[in-house]
């Protein structure tokens, strides 16, 4: 082994000296005089100024002169100094030789430089007996550190683990490969270097009989692990636990780094969930770690993971954010976040922060955003439909957590307040302005104006295909992640539009045709409203459908967006103009809005699809539309409910009433011209609040705010080669180390993708995931969070990246399945993995 003397000389003095010409080493313990000395050479004189100050100097100035002539053999100059560095610049004014530092460099220089911490540097294997050393003698000698590690290492257990170093060695103990297992199983030449080894570098007497790997490695497990939890710690440990044998504090650094080495290789991972998990139970340690709030801040057993869930909680719920903020900080990388019932848990408290975090920062900016209703819809487009973002995904954390606690359910009802808050806030100030300045906004594109203006110029170009995709209930907020996703594929336009009032399908995409900014109007159908274009009626979509296939004739086709997707459409050969449309997303919410939620992803990936087919079959431009937004209120509460006003109303809908009135308190009543609406109604009512006429209404639309209102228009200009050929891409999935069989309705599969292509390996790529069953029905698709986009629900990774995605599988199904890894534009198959379910429970 090195010497630290040699150490010292050869490893940190010699490199500085070449590196700066002149070395200052300073050492008021006159540790390092002799050393210093003996790099004495004809080409670098060392200058020692022990010898006498003025000698010394006068030896420097001439060695200082020497060494700046020209072809000189001097290669660089080192002073010794038996005193302290000096700190100020008084204290530089009094030394003769801070002159040469400057000149220079100068020893010791920080922490680093420190003798204790020069010695870890020359022996880190045995870090545990220097710290030991240094506890007893802070200026131990040279030949005392020398003595530290003196028997040769292991030389057994090196040749066998193919690794000098102590911790290496340790690693290896604790998670051998197969090859290496079956040989310390075989021969018992290896244990007395092991004892040895535990020893020196963790302060373990090995206790076990047993010469085989296996005992030596659990009770190695248990120390460790135990080890770690203690020094993390903040209070004494129980006392059921006093007499387990752990290691001391100079142990401390080299446990904690093997500790987190194997949390964090994605090898050791399942091995040490396995180990750690079997040593919480022998020990019981949640049962007498029970009135420990604060178990530290390390990871090492699961059940601490539990209680750092609850202190997010509970400080979430005291709505102290830093703390909760930090606590989730600490845990995102965490061993145990990657069991799916604890992804889902994390994912409620890191949404919940985020919603409270936004809408406090967009309630204080409210008040600069306020003065008119275009600055408040600039407001809304730039900043504040993150809220409505940031709510809907809270909303699905809270679907997809199959378990909170009474604590989690306080954080929650917090966020859900918070959010609330904000938007009744931006509520109340879009009323007060809609009453004043009317709808649809003077100057900005309005849904009716929307065809005319952006399809009709496209479909009077000769020899060019246009697609019009109408989908029910493309809220603003969504607009915005479904642009971000096409973005990746083409060029793509977002602009907001003005939706038309009433904000109900019938009305909306009505709006969406031909002549709709001219000719729409609502007329009196017995008690009820029908929607006119001109004199033609338009009750459901195949009149809808008509109007278009009147006006454009041959040129014209329409499907469903579902079928499209799903099979290889048929198209005309005369085909330039082609509808795609879909409600799902609308009628999901209308009867099962708890649950819809999830299909919000399925509706963005069905368009992305959709676009990706458009441009395969030559198609140069195509627009994305809706008829409306909506607001979600999944806990609607007794007083969620507006009485009608008075007079005599013709119910439109839940939120929008025709005819004529008096307004109140709770009511606007409006004349239906400044709205936008023409026809046979004088008036047009609504609720002032975010609420409807019907109690319990969940979500809903039809009436005033600026999330049903102000809705995306999306272009997509396919002018792009027709034949580009994708990145190659490889993605490999794995299930718990190649098991089949899960036992979780929560499982965590591993995903990993590479590329061969230099150029974008830097890059961020998406997968999409799906489990199907036999017929192809999707059973399982991934809970959004972590590297999962919650607005579309595809996986973003780096090329070479690995991450852990629990997939939520449908409560009813049980049997064989395959998981998919898809691209999420073409839908083609990377690869395949096929599971069974093994549940513990039965449904």
């Amino acid at each position: 082994m090195i010497q630290i003397a040699t150490f010292i000389s050869q490893e940190i003095l010699l490199p500085r000296l070449k590196s700066a010409g002149v070395l200052v080493v300073y050492d008021p313990a006159c540790r390092y005089r002799d050393l210093c000395l003996g790099l004495k050479t004809a080409t670098l004189p060392v200058i020692d100024a022990s010898t006498g100050s003025i000698e010394s100097r006068e030896d420097g100035v001439e060695a200082l002169r020497a060494f700046g002539k020209p072809n000189t053999k001097i290669q660089g100059i080192l002073v010794y100094v038996p005193a302290k560095a000096p700190v100020n610049d008084e204290e530089k004014q009094r030394d003769p030789f801070s002159v040469y530092g400057a000149c220079g460099g100068v020893f010791p220089e920080g922490d680093g430089d420190e003798y204790r911490s020069l010695c870890l540097k020359a022996k880190p294997d045995h870090g545990t007996e220097i710290r030991r050393v240094f506890e007893a003698d802070p200026n131990p000698a040279f030949s005392v550190i020398d003595a530290i590690g003196g028997g040769g290492g292991w030389p057994t257990l090196q040749s066998l683990l193919g690794t000098d170093s102590a911790r290496g060695l340790l690693e290896a103990l604790l998670v051998p490969t197969e090859a290496q297992k079956d040989w310390l199983n075989g021969q018992e030449a290896w244990v007395p270097e092991a004892k040895a080894l535990f020893q020196t570098c963790l302060g373990l007497s090995l206790k076990t009989k047993g010469k085989k790997w296996s005992s030596v490695a659990d009770e190695l497990w248990r120390f460790v692990l135990v080890s770690e939890f203690s020094y993390d710690l903040p209070v004494a440990l129980p006392d059921a636990l006093t007499l387990v044998p752990m290691g001391p504090p100079e142990a401390r650094p080299v446990i904690e780094d093997l500790c987190a080495r194997l949390r964090d290789s994605h090898q050791n991972q399942p091995v040490y969930i396995e180990r750690a998990e079997a040593i919480e139970v022998d020990y019981e340690l949640p049962r007498h770690c029970a009135g420990i709030v604060d178990l530290g801040v390390r990871d090492t057993f699961p059940f601490e993971e539990r209680s750092f869930l609850a202190q997010a909680a509970i400080a979430l719920q005291r709505e102290d954010l830093d703390k909760a903020r930090d606590i989730i900080a600490r845990r995102t990388g965490s061993v145990w976040a990657g069991k799916g019932e604890n992804q889902a848990q994390w994912q409620v408290i890191q949404a919940s922060l985020s919603l409270i975090e936004t809408c406090d920062d967009l309630r204080r900016q409210l008040g600069d955003h306020t003065k008119t209703q275009e600055a408040l819809v600039d407001f809304y487009v730039g900043h504040l439909r993150e809220a409505d973002r940031l709510h809907r995904e809270f909303e699905q954390a809270v679907v997809n957590c199959l378990d909170m606690d009474d604590t989690m359910e306080e954080a929650v009802a917090l966020a859900r307040k918070r959010y609330g808050a904000l938007a009744a806030e931006v509520q109340a100030c879009f009323i007060r302005h809609l009453e004043i300045s009317g709808w649809p906004l003077s100057g900005r594109l309005a849904n009716t104006d929307v065809f005319d203006k952006l399809v009709s110029p496209r479909l009077q170009e000769g020899g060019k295909k246009t697609a019009l995709i109408l989908i029910d209930a493309l809220r603003y907020e969504l607009g915005v992640a479904l642009e971000k996703q096409l973005s990746e594929d083409s060029r793509v336009a977002l602009q907001p539009s003005c939706g038309q009032m009433p904000s109900v399908t019938p009305v909306g995409m009505a709006s969406l045709l031909p002549g709709a900014g001219t000719d729409l109007r609502l007329v009196t159908k017995g008690d009820g409203v029908a929607v006119m274009l001109g004199e033609v009626v338009l009750g459901n979509v195949a009149q809808r459908m008509e109007v278009l296939r009147k006006a454009y004739g041959a040129r014209f086709q329409e499907m469903a967006l579902e079928n499209f997707t799903k099979k290889k459409p048929k198209l005309a050969t005369t085909t330039e103009f082609l509808v795609l449309r879909s409600n799902t997303m609308d009628s999901h919410m209308e009867s099962d809005p708890e649950t819809a939620l999830g299909h919000v992803i399925t509706m963005l990936r069905k368009i992305r699809a959709a676009v990706h087919r458009l441009k395969s079959l030559d198609f140069d431009h195509v627009l994305i539309a809706t008829d409306h937004g909506f607001h979600l209120n999944p806990r609607p509460e007794a007083g969620d409910v507006c009485q009608k006003p008075s007079g005599n109303w013709a119910n439109l809908h839940e939120r929008c009433l025709l005819g004529c009135g008096s307004g109140d308190a709770s009511n606007y009543v409006l004349s239906a011209a400044d709205l936008g609406i023409r026809g046979d109604f004088e008036q047009v009512a609504g609720p002032k609040g975010l609420v409807a006429y019907r109690a319990n209404t969940p979500y809903f639309h039809g009436g005033a705010s600026l999330q049903e209102l102000i809705v995306p228009v999306i272009e997509v200009f396919l002018d792009g080669p027709k034949d580009a050929t994708r990145k190659p891409l490889q993605v490999s999935l794995n299930y718990r180390r190649g098991a089949t069989r899960i036992t979780t309705r929560l499982p965590v599969i591993e995903v990993s993708v590479s590329t061969e292509d230099l150029f974008s390996q830097s890059e961020e790529v998406a997968v999409q995931l799906e489990a199907h069953d036999k017929k192809g029905n999707v059973v399982g698709e991934p809970k959004p969070g972590g590297v999962v986009d919650p607005a579309t629900g595809t996986i973003n990774l780096h090329h070479g990246q690995a991450a852990q995605v629990t997939l939520k599988m449908v409560p009813e199904f049980e049997g064989t399945f395959v998981v998919k890894a898809l691209d999420p534009a073409t839908l083609t198959v990377y690869c395949t993995l096929k599971l069974e379910t093994d549940y513990m429970d039965s449904m």
